[in-house]
């Protein structure tokens, strides 16, 4: 490595820290760091995030003298996937990604609402290259196991560290593709999105970035290193010599008969082994000189590394070759190559689909076998029913290739939205006829063995009381109302923006009034522009700051006051750092002036949260009775993982604690996760005889964890569907164990008792589809899959017709007028600029604060509203060869049809669909 080399990573670090979560890369650095220098970074990770992690990291590597170092890194960014990071690192470019910087500013700000509307299953199907395939997988597992809304949480993680160029361009179109209402609040809020650090706080809503949602990812079997054992018969890896148990080749003996089957069967009873007993019966049994082809999806690449693991080690001895692909190495390695070239090829599923599409895999019919591992996914654009639209194409297109034998795993087929045991055989039929299975395997003759293999915890719902007197939740509703009354003093028909009503400061439905209220402000007209965009700017500003206040009111329901507290000190401080107009002044002073008391509230012993006080006694009387207790205690976010270890340890009376966490390993704006080798570190700790005794577990731990000695599962105001309900009931493997969910709402406890009448209605639905007649079934099936294909097939993309109507372009913050679309010149496929003296007198140049080479051109400086109360970024000025333009971007500006006068936001120039005009240098001269 060179010494400008060194100099300019040193200089372009930020976007590093940013982006890069270290940890993913450093199994590639080996060469370079020791195992010490590997520790360290780890450690910085969980204890201050990926972005601190980052810091350090680049620190050793800035200090490394051996060569090949610097090579090493860019190849490391390669394979984990770092594509973006890796061009702008190579090239010394950082053009793009200073533009995701302000994207994210803007997703972290719209969060919430995000979290609330975006469904990823069909959203990100749309949108597969926006993010690494690791984390691709990992939010379709979320959404699978945790619900849909963590899967939105997840989904905004990982597109906040993102690093590809166009996710947010593919993103606004999955939205309108999907109809997705969140649409219109990305559109309306895009005039903010490239709007630089002073400017944020003014032009976009400000969110939380703490919500209380399932939003870990489980890492399941690649987390158990423990010895063999009856509960441990699920890790083939370390018990492959075990004879496979009566149980288990009742559940493979349809497969094994040549069916197409979903086996349903609880976790831990050992799925793996019986798909490895299902796949070396497979290969065995082809005829002389013919030869079967088996692969086997895993849903996110923990698995994926865990499955390739075990099925390397099972049947390498049997002669057999074993191969994956999966995240950022499918781009290194020949996918077909290595589908001819072995046996048993283990995938991450959106790696088969990219391949069916392109026709590098000309289609299914390569294998014999298709094992889909928690085959519950398969539904509506996970990419397991897109695979299986390919099959299905396949046999009702009446081609005489021939199918391979299509096998599902899962621990619940779930029943949906169904509402009693007819339309959860409906839900069910949907799956089999998505997997073309005719049969579901579950244990019925030998459950006997399966419930002494698997044992199921006493279930108890305990409620506390809330708080019955509340003066942190007093003073913050106060400053609440007083914000209320002055967006009110701005706009008295502030009521009438949303028809929610009879909201309550702290709960969700307080959220999604504001996020409505901003809505409108941001969309309604008034004939004075100038008094419209005063109104707006400051209803945009009190609707943040009610946000902020609604987020701290929740913290403080489920953590301690102080957490809350903290986190409005974060904000405030962030207030202060950005554009910190008299509004915002104002709005400061009010909250400083009551910073003091809420402190001494904060502190007060007597307002200790009642759920942690119950939490207290019951850990108390547990470990009193039988000090060897194991705990996992499950919570919802990171952020109450720490709030309670820190709780424990401040406690004294919990001295006999020791506490271990256990967390997922993305990030959030707020909370750090954990690697891979941390988790196992604390799992070993906690299965150990000393080092901890008490885990604090996100869903991370909800299945695929053997936690064999765990004799006590709290669920702390944890409940999701009753897929997650089956899997934390779970963990307490120990006989004698038991589940209490420990809540102070009477709904959760409504509905996990909901949850176990659907596992119960679920159970039924399946026997009563065992008992059918298959023939009927499979015909039954069949007239689903034709009427399913019928609607794809006829479902079509149109593209729109260009607009050719001349429009105005008004700036999005002022609505001054800036421009007509006749003027709008487009170069380079993706840049536009405006020619003609009139728009040199609507903005004002500025020195770009990053000037660099960006490709073809160079940035020199930006341009903003010329209106000195306005200042809207406008985009930048850059030099093209010998010219220097103004290059504007559509997301700061509003579209006004010049007949109509109705308004829209186009979030990018893709979506603005008005005919386009090639930049010609002629006209400048002219």
């Amino acid at each position: 490595m060179t010494a400008e080399e060194r100099s300019n990573l040193q200089a372009f670090s930020n976007y590093v820290k940013r982006i890069l979560d270290p940890t993913y890369i450093l199994s590639y650095m080996n060469p370079w760091l020791g195992e010490d220098e590997v520790q360290y970074i780890q450690a910085e990770k969980n204890n201050k995030g990926p972005m601190e992690a980052a810091s350090l990291f680049l620190k050793y590597l800035l200090q490394l003298k051996e060569e090949g170092w610097f090579r090493g890194f860019l190849d490391a960014l390669s394979n984990a996937g770092y594509s973006g990071l890796y061009e702008a690192i190579a090239n010394w470019n950082f053009q793009k990604l200073e533009k995701l910087e302000e994207y994210r500013e803007l997703l972290k700000r719209l969060q919430p609402a995000f979290k609330d509307r975006i469904d990823p299953t069909s959203i990100l199907p749309e949108m597969p290259d926006c993010v690494i395939s690791q984390e691709y997988e990992e939010i379709m597992q979320v959404c699978c196991n945790k619900g849909i809304m963590a899967g939105a949480e997840k989904m905004a993680e990982c597109l906040l560290r993102s690093d590809k160029e166009n996710w947010p361009k593919t993103l606004k179109l999955a939205l309108e593709n999907d109809n997705n209402s969140f649409s219109e609040l990305w559109m309306v809020g895009e005039d903010a999105k490239d709007v630089e650090a002073e400017d944020l706080e003014e032009d976009d809503m400000g969110t939380s970035s703490v919500h209380f949602v399932y939003q870990e990812d489980p890492q399941r079997e690649n987390l158990s290193q423990n010895s063999c054992t009856p509960a441990d018969v699920s890790r083939p890896k370390l018990c492959s010599q075990l004879k496979p148990r009566n149980y288990q080749r009742e559940l493979a003996l349809p497969a094994m008969k040549g069916k197409n089957t979903i086996i349903c069967a609880p976790t831990g009873c050992g799925k793996t082994f019986v798909s490895l007993l299902i796949c070396e019966h497979h290969l065995k049994t082809f005829p002389q000189g013919q030869k079967g082809k088996v692969v086997f999806f895993a849903n996110h690449v923990p698995v994926y590394e865990q499955q390739k693991s075990v099925f390397s080690e099972y049947f390498e001895k049997l002669g057999y070759s074993v191969a994956g692909i999966a995240g950022a190495t499918v781009e290194n390695v020949p996918v077909k190559y290595i589908v001819e070239n072995n046996d048993i090829i283990v995938l991450t599923p959106q790696i088969l689909v990219n391949n069916l599409k392109d026709g590098t895999i000309p289609s299914l019919s390569v294998f014999t076998l298709m094992i889909f591992d928690e085959c519950h996914n398969t539904y509506k654009q996970h990419p397991y029913n897109k695979i299986m639209f390919y099959y299905l194409d396949q046999k009702l297109g009446g081609s005489s290739d021939p199918l391979p034998q299509v096998v599902g795993m899962t621990a619940s087929v779930g029943v949906g939205d169904a509402k009693n045991t007819d339309e959860a055989v409906e839900y069910i039929c949907k799956l089999c006829a998505a997997l073309d299975a005719s049969v579901i395997a579950t244990v019925k003759e030998n459950l006997e063995e399966l419930q002494e293999i698997v044992y199921t915890p006493q279930k108890i719902s305990r409620r506390v009381e809330s708080r019955t007197t509340n003066e942190f939740k007093c003073i913050i509703s106060q400053l609440m109302r007083e914000t209320e009354s002055l967006a009110k003093g701005v706009f008295e028909e502030l009521e009438n923006l949303s028809k929610i009503q009879n909201r309550e400061f702290g709960t969700q439905k307080y959220e999604q009034w504001i996020v409505q209220v901003h809505k409108a402000c941001r969309t309604f007209q008034l004939p004075d522009k100038d008094e419209e965009s005063r109104m707006c700017k400051a209803l945009y500003l009190y609707t943040s700051h009610l946000r902020k206040y609604n987020d701290a009111l929740i913290i403080s329901e489920h953590a301690q006051m102080k957490d809350a507290l903290d986190y409005l000190k974060n904000f405030f401080k962030d207030v202060r750092a950005a554009g910190f107009d008299e509004t915002e002044q104002d709005l400061t002073r009010r909250f400083e002036g009551k910073v003091q008391e809420l402190e001494k509230i904060s502190m007060d012993p007597s307002n200790e949260n009642p759920k942690l006080k119950d939490l207290y006694l019951i850990l108390q009387e547990e470990y009193h009775v039988s000090p060897e207790t194991k705990t996992i205690l499950f919570v919802k976010t990171r952020a109450l993982v720490d709030a309670i270890k820190k709780w424990i340890e401040e406690n004294s009376k919990l001295s006999f604690l020791k506490p271990g966490i256990l967390t997922g390993r993305g990030k959030t704006s707020q909370t750090t996760g954990m690697t891979l080798p941390a988790q196992k570190c604390v799992l070993d700790a906690f299965r150990s005889n000393g080092d901890h005794n008490i885990l604090i577990a996100t869903s991370v731990a909800d299945e695929g964890i053997d936690i064999a000695q765990c004799n006590l599962v709290i669920l702390y105001e944890y409940v999701g569907n009753v897929i997650k309900m089956i899997q934390t009931r779970g963990r307490g493997r120990a006989k004698g164990s038991k589940c209490l969910l420990l809540t102070s709402n009477a709904d959760v406890i409504e509905k996990e008792n909901i949850n176990m009448y659907k596992e119960k209605m679920m159970n039924e639905s399946i026997l009563r589809l065992q008992t059918c007649d298959e023939a009927k079934f499979k015909e039954k099936l069949l007239c689903i899959q034709t009427d399913e294909k019928f609607i794809r097939d006829n479902q079509q993309n149109v593209k729109p017709k260009l607009d050719k109507q001349n429009k105005k372009l008004l700036c999005g913050k002022c609505k001054a007028l800036a421009c007509y679309t006749s003027e709008i010149r487009k170069l380079k496929d993706s840049h536009y600029t405006v020619v003609g003296e009139t728009f040199k007198k609507c903005f004002v140049t500025r020195p770009h604060p990053r000037p660099k080479s960006c490709g073809d051109f160079d940035k020199i400086g930006k341009i903003f509203c010329a209106r000195q109360d306005c200042s809207h970024d406008w985009g930048i000025r850059a030099k093209v060869n010998a010219f220097e333009i103004p290059l504007i971007k559509i997301q700061s500006f509003v579209v006004e049809d010049t007949v109509t006068g109705k308004q829209m936001c186009p979030s990018k120039w893709k979506d603005f669909h008005f005919q386009t005009t090639p930049f010609n240098p002629e006209e400048l001269s002219e």
